[in-house]
């Protein structure tokens, strides 16, 4: 059953005043109110089985819920009929359950425990810890709740609800400042941690948490002082190449990991005994990953075309962390939720620092292009002209171009009385046109939109050895007075915006959530603006009325030196120019899957053993293109089950899929349609699947499904035998090409019982936590690599040598850093490979001298996630889906499957001591939070090294 959960808040004033004695700050009390309501509202709308969470409140301004129910009447349970009522009529095949506000300690799976119990009766409560008041009543769908909340309400719900078990933090609500304490000792929630961080007067009491198990006396509540936030140091593209990162005191949001999600778990973990100072900024370190791209594109031994590709991926890059990561930072800066990062920082101090941030990096960006990658390309016969230094032949023959191509799409939109100003979609490209009466009366503004469906570049010329282009924008310009005949064209000024791009789907049952998520792409090109880029030469009134029509602040205009949106610079890498570019690469077919005269079985391939891929250098063609086709072929195969989280518009495996359904095969494709910016393609390809007749299915409300797992259920004489792949990266042959990853492909009797208990899970009412063999999340992950760091602790303390090396693309998780961090006290030796988000500190004395972090970056992104412990002389090896984030490990199904081969063991171990070998190329993280580029006088590039081991593997 799906639940409406129903939390009443009370004005600020009037919530808590129990409370108040515990600090004479009301603003203090008043943070702590929100904290508290936050942190259950969180844990609230992440159990399974809650379809939203409404809030009841008679301030909606103080609140973050789904929805909001305004109470017209006063008194708590007149407030709760009220939100069931509402809740009835809306979503009538949902349960109702009033849950108090004040639970700090309510874990998820606490709540979704119960709520499965109160599905099997028809009213339903759980008492607080005294036995005396309630914390949850429910009534199922039709039932009415009858709340009667209040002095010695639990016995009152007894005599027509049933008394349901619940766990601690469920019981555990907060009145007075001895439950506060209570409620700390069991483990609250990261919002009721920061607000109790900066709370002066605190009376001293022992924070306890029991995943995993440490305590710490805390003696004073003062607030820790914020340490100074590093300045970003950008250099030349050598082993000095420094960029900070910052050690900033406090941590950051996770928004699903975005923050409009409303996730409020990325705050200092109080109750360890590691200094407050431990985390990086998490918004940060992603701009030190998107600097070391930028280090890319000026690298002077990256061919010339591939700088120009790295130029336009640090673009896209940027655009995205706007899109998503500071538009969700808005969205909070602007509710006034006040919740710290992790490294202490709040949502408005984090903006400030990422805008100075950012425009340094803008600055830099534009320089390489101008002043490093612009002249090479013109001395290799490349050229971005301007149309001023066209000649009379070239702009005759680019005015005919524009008359015919061109001028037919373009909208001169003017602003007056009559026509307001006009919406500006995300990302863009617009000239800002001032015009005025040919009498020179009266100015008018008028916005030309510059259109996104013709090349950016216009081709002035090409040959084989000479390409020249011209920007669009440039030839718009020119023959503005053909948009504006009868007024004179005064001046002109390009201009871009970046809109949120971040949105929610409410997954009602009684909707199509294709349906739902197809109105929401919708909506999605309105999202508030949250940049805005202009030229370095635009007037200021006409940025002034560019900044009041699009709404944004100050701090949130970029002024570009140069061309805006270097993205385009895709188009200048397609140049046929072959030298200019990294050589052609041709994957390698893995050994045991070679095929010689007579096409080889897969399927007989995997009852010899296991085989691991390592893509791109093995091929996905020859690897898991075969194995889902032969699947389809095959008449002995009875069933597919498969995943699909991303894919390409030509999908073979979709085709396979269709193929396999038509044949009469029953096919499974668990289609994850809110796979963020490629939800339109996976609804086509959802819709294509369920005309061929697969089971089409989106997978567990409330979490996304993230895993890549195909399973293929085969007759084999008498005896029904199942086969396995599991990876790291997506079923899309395009990124397969271009990302390095890992795949798996099994007939292990465990692993393939599990794939069908999780399939189970993900197509029907299953609720199994419990594998055999697989870690899956959001319940076993965390505490799967928790336990394995806790082995090597115990190693390392028994006096045996302790190894732990990770290579994932984000390490954010404080849960997993803080193991990490007592590993290294212990005295493990820990090797982390991290690509972009890292929060944890490498190299600090006392805390991570045993912890080194190393990120690389080269022709292929890395992709695979590896975890390998490495004590006791029994080795483990583990690979999957699953980066350290809290979307990964609490808002995803996820799974990592453990590499048991011999033969696959070695070469992840070659590979992990490869990457953190001296001589390899890579970025280093220094105590100081600096990312150092490293690499011996005898530089290894790791992927050039896999590329020719790989190849030469089968010789």
């Amino acid at each position: 059953m799906r639940w409406t959960v129903l939390i009443p808040a009370k004005s600020l004033p009037e919530a808590k005043s129990r409370l108040l004695g515990a600090t004479a700050d009301p603003k203090a009390h008043a943070r702590l109110v929100l904290a508290i309501r936050a942190d259950t509202i969180a844990a609230a709308r992440s159990a399974i089985g809650v379809a939203r969470v409404v809030v009841v409140t008679d301030r909606p301004a103080v609140v973050d819920g789904d929805h909001v129910v305004v109470q017209s009447q006063p008194g708590l349970n007149a407030a709760l009929r009220e939100g069931a009522e509402h809740a009835a009529a809306r979503w009538p095949d949902d349960g109702v359950a009033a849950l108090v506000g004040d639970l700090p300690a309510l874990r998820p799976e606490e709540l979704a425990a119960a709520l499965a119990l109160a599905a099997e009766r028809p009213r339903g409560y759980v008492p607080d810890a005294q036995g005396t008041g309630t914390t949850l009543l429910t009534a199922v769908a039709g039932e009415a709740l009858r709340p009667a909340f209040g002095a010695g309400s639990a016995a009152r719900h007894a005599r027509s609800a049933a008394e349901l078990t619940a766990g601690t933090g469920l019981r555990s609500d907060v009145d007075t400042a001895a439950d506060l304490a209570t409620a700390v000792a069991v483990g609250v929630g990261a919002a009721t941690r920061a607000a109790l961080a900066e709370r002066a007067g605190m009376p001293s009491f022992t924070l306890t948490r029991h995943n995993p198990p440490m305590s710490v006396q805390r003696t004073s509540g003062a607030p820790q002082p914020a340490s100074t936030v590093a300045a970003t140091s950008y250099g030349a593209a050598s082993t000095a190449l420094s960029i900070k990162q910052g050690p900033l005191v406090e941590p950051p949001i996770d928004p699903s990991d975005s923050v409009p999600e409303g996730d409020l778990d990325e705050a200092p973990d109080l109750a360890t005994d590691l200094p407050p100072d431990r985390f990086s900024n998490r918004e940060l370190s992603w701009l030190s990953y998107n600097a070391r791209v930028l280090a890319q594109a000026e690298d002077p031994n990256q061919p010339l075309l591939e700088r120009c590709k790295f130029l336009a991926i640090f673009a896209s890059n940027l655009d995205e962390f706007y899109m998503v990561r500071v538009a969700g930072l808005k969205r909070r800066a602007d509710m006034g939720l006040q919740v710290t990062s992790a490294d202490g920082l709040s949502p408005r101090e984090v903006l400030a620092t990422l805008a100075e941030r950012t425009r340094d990096l803008a600055k830099w960006h534009a320089r390489v292009f101008r002043d490093e990658v612009t002249p090479l390309l013109e001395a290799e016969g490349i050229h971005i002209r301007r149309w001023e230094a066209l000649d009379d032949e070239e702009k005759s023959r680019l005015a005919d171009y524009f008359r015919s191509k061109v001028f037919p799409v373009l909208t001169p939109l003017a602003v007056d009385p009559g026509h307001p100003f006009p919406y500006i979609s995300g990302l863009s490209l617009n000239l800002a046109v001032l015009v005025r009466e040919h009498d020179g009366s009266i100015e008018h503004f008028a916005r030309v939109k510059v259109p996104n469906n013709v090349p950016r570049f216009v081709v002035v010329s090409q040959t084989s050895v000479e390409s020249e282009f011209l920007p669009l924008e440039d030839l718009i310009a020119a023959h503005l007075p053909m948009l504006f005949p009868g007024m004179e064209v005064v001046e002109h000024h390009l201009f871009r915006v970046t809109r949120n791009a971040d949105f929610e789907v409410e997954e009602d049952r009684d909707e199509d959530l294709l349906q739902a998520l197809e109105r929401e792409l919708a909506r999605r090109r309105f999202g508030p603006a949250v940049r805005l880029e202009v030229t370095d030469d635009i007037a200021d009134e006409v940025l002034d009325l560019l900044v009041s029509e699009i709404d944004v602040q100050p701090e949130d205009v970029q002024h570009m030196p140069g061309l805006i949106d270097l993205s385009s610079l895709w188009q200048v890498y397609e140049v046929d120019r072959p030298a200019l570019k990294e050589r052609p690469f041709v994957p390698a077919t893995h050994p045991r899957f070679a095929e010689g005269e007579t096409p080889k079985s897969v399927f007989a391939t995997l009852r010899d053993g296991d085989v691991l891929v390592h893509h791109p250098y093995e091929s996905f063609a020859t690897s898991v293109q075969r194995f889902i086709e032969q699947a389809a072929a095959d008449p002995h195969v009875l069933a597919i089950k498969q995943t699909l989280y991303r894919t390409s518009g030509d999908s073979p495996i979709v085709d396979a899929l269709i193929d396999a359904a038509e044949a009469g095969k029953q096919v499974v494709a668990l289609v994850e349609i809110q796979a963020r910016f490629d939800e339109q393609a996976n609804i086509k390809w959802a819709r294509a699947l369920e005309r061929a007749g697969c089971h089409v299915v989106y997978g567990v409300v409330g979490l996304k499904t993230h895993c890549k797992t195909a399973l293929v259920v085969r007759q084999e004489g008498g005896q029904i035998k199942r086969y396995a792949h599991l990876g790291t990266g997506n079923y899309n042959p395009k990124t397969a090409r271009l990302y390095e990853d890992l795949g798996l492909f099994t007939a292990d009797e465990a692993i393939c019982a599990d794939l069908t208990d999780l399939f189970n899970v993900l197509t029907g009412y299953s609720r199994q936590t419990e594998y055999r063999s697989l870690l899956v999340a959001p319940q076993g992950i965390r505490s799967g690599l928790i336990e394995g760091i806790e082995r090597e602790i115990e190693h390392a303390r028994a006096g045996r040598p302790g190894h732990i090396q990770f290579k994932t693309n984000h390490l954010v998780d404080e849960q997993t850093i803080d193991a990490l961090y007592r590993a290294s006290v212990a005295g493990v030796r820990v090797q982390l490979l991290v690509r972009t988000f890292c929060t944890i500190r490498a190299g600090v004395p006392g805390l991570s001298e045993n912890i080194t972090v190393r990120s690389i970056l080269g022709r292929f992104l890395e992709h695979s996630r590896v975890y390998y412990f490495g004590g006791g002389g029994a080795p483990e090896y583990w690979i999957g889906s699953a980066d350290l984030m809290h979307r990964n490990l609490d808002r995803r199904v996820e799974v990592l499957c453990e590499v048991a081969d011999l033969q696959a063991q070695t070469h992840l171990h070659e590979c992990l001591e490869m990457a953190f070998a001296p001589e390899t190329v890579g970025w280093d993280l220094h105590p100081d939070d600096e990312w150092i580029r490293s690499g011996g006088p005898n530089q290894l590039d790791l992927q050039e090294w896999l590329m020719k081991r790989l190849a030469n593997r089968g010789e």
